[in-house]
């Protein structure tokens, strides 16, 4: 049995794509009918080289969006102002590192509005656009299966902070309620739904800092939580669930380990399980799953990261197969799928990844995947 093939979602940008989002980002005036042409001839190319990887579950790569997180800004009532910028902690222990991150240009440069007023949907037409753009792709380039992202109410409250409902959780609940439709719409389509959750890991050490690890845990539930009811009308094999410690070279010497998130990860309403295996300060943690195969839900899906993300090595195919072998000994190769860590285009026009090599490691991917039979 051949493992299926999948990553995270964004994938680089065209500098025309770019240049596009950055024009709409700044309120510079653009033809809105030029923009929509372009977004479309985008995922064409997208989708049509993500096949020629040999990728199985394709997606839009996320053209049209700002960033995985904060589009909601676009699509939703209630934003305005600016967020407070915190740099993760482990960058904070490395003061040298970090200055000479941020005056090399290393951090992107997008506004992050604050909660100040009701969240309401603006409607589902910009999603509607993105939907008919991956299902023409995938007709005209052959792909059978593809998925959609979507920010998580946890993520959206990590980047666009609340400076409006009288409680955190109040927010979170506002946030589920908003962002309910626009699930249930992707899934409506035909398409999966992918959730993106790095605040289940990375918000630990971004937004949580004045907490114990296990006060952390409890206040990742509550997200787990806000997302399960904005889920609650979706059918769980039709989501995937990806989290992360942050998608950035750095120490990462703070990151919140998977063992301590595990039960977490495990109680996300979604048969699919994105996460990370392949960066060096997270490549051991497959003996965690190895350790807890008793508490691995039958019906789950785990969806490793076998190809790094913030570095341009290729992964060598025999690398590719033994990541994924280790967890197929789990748990069974028809209940793993092949992923990346995290995406290849996270933000517009930015990205650690040289767009060449990122499709370079998709191949690797898939070539790995298929050694294994």
């Amino acid at each position: 049995m051949t493992i299926e093939t999948t990553h995270v979602g964004s994938l680089p940008r065209t500098q025309e794509v770019v240049d596009f989002i950055f024009a709409r980002e700044r309120g510079e005036p653009y033809d809105a009918g030029e923009f929509d042409a372009a977004m479309t001839r985008a995922v064409s190319d997208t989708v049509k080289k993500q096949v020629e990887a040999g990728i199985d579950i394709v997606s839009d790569g996320e053209t049209s969006k700002i960033s995985y997180a904060t589009y909601v800004k676009d699509r939703y009532t209630g934003f305005g102002g600016d967020s407070p910028r915190n740099a993760p902690a482990d960058l904070k222990l490395f003061p040298s590192f970090l200055e000479r991150i941020a005056s090399s240009g290393g951090t992107p440069q997008y506004a992050r509005p604050m909660c100040v007023g009701e969240v309401r949907s603006k409607g589902q037409g910009e999603l509607e656009k993105d939907i008919a753009n991956l299902k023409a792709a995938m007709a005209e380039h052959g792909a059978k299966r593809g998925f959609m992202n979507a920010a998580s109410p946890g993520v959206i409250s990590l980047f666009l902070q609340n400076d409006f409902y009288k409680t955190r959780e109040a927010y979170l609940a506002a946030l589920a309620d908003a962002m309910k439709a626009e699930y249930e719409t992707i899934v409506a389509s035909g398409l999966d739904l992918q959730l993106d959750c790095p605040d289940l890991a990375l918000s630990r050490h971004m937004l949580f800092t004045d907490l114990d690890d296990d006060e952390f845990v409890k206040v990742a539930q509550t997200h787990v939580e806000a997302l399960a009811y904005a889920l609650s009308d979706v059918p769980a094999e039709k989501v995937r669930v990806h989290i992360c410690w942050g998608n950035y070279e750095g120490p990462h010497v703070c990151d919140i380990s998977m063992e301590q998130m595990f039960d977490t990860l495990m109680s996300v309403p979604a048969r699919f399980l994105l996460f990370e295996t392949s960066n060096p300060r997270h490549g051991h943690e497959w003996e965690v799953f190895r350790d807890r195969k008793a508490d691995i839900p039958d019906d789950k899906v785990l969806v490793p990261g076998v190809v790094d993300t913030t570095t341009n090595f290729v992964e060598h195919p025999r690398l590719v197969a033994q990541r994924l072998q280790r967890f197929a000994d789990i748990v069974g190769a028809d209940r793993v799928v092949a992923g990346s860590d995290c995406g290849f285009g996270t933000f517009a026009g930015f990205g650690a990844i040289d767009p060449a090599i990122a499709y370079a490691k998709l191949a690797a991917l898939s070539e790995g995947a298929r050694l294994l039979k």
